[in-house]
């Protein structure tokens, strides 16, 4: 099983059935992307997916921050979701990038438990941009 993190914080993880991209022509609405896709494939397509979920391989893989920041310049406006092993400390940077959510093991959401992340669901107003300006 998995937990998705939000800013509201920890709830189960729904099941979700979904394709990867070589399969999008039989989505329901819900895609996966591997962190090697390229979103420049979905140009287009993007009406009728509800659901993206971005995979990451391992918490230092970062391409699927890219990916995500694709999609939301492409005009992705449905649910983008990191999946796998985001942690805590890349919280903010995945909700600056376009993730709504992040999709995480349980093994994971034991380790860093619901706290550890509310304390980064305050993305918008720590990000260094803001206090330049200030």
């Amino acid at each position: 099983m998995s937990v998705i993190v939000t800013d509201q914080g920890f709830r189960p993880a729904e099941a979700v059935v979904s394709v990867g991209l070589a399969d999008l022509d039989a989505h329901q609405g819900v895609l996966d992307l591997a962190h090697t896709d390229d979103p420049a494939a979905l140009e287009g397509r993007l009406e009728g997916l509800h659901l993206i979920r971005v995979g990451f391989p391992a918490f230092s893989d970062g391409r699927a921050f890219t990916i995500a920041r694709r999609l939301r310049m492409m005009g992705y406006a449905g649910e983008l979701r990191a999946l796998g092993p985001v942690i805590a400390d890349q919280y903010a940077m995945a909700r600056r990038v376009g993730f709504d959510a992040v999709e995480i093991p349980d093994e994971l959401a034991a380790r860093q438990p619901a706290e550890q992340w509310a304390f980064r669901a305050d993305w918008a107003a720590h990000d260094y941009q803001r206090r330049l300006r200030a």
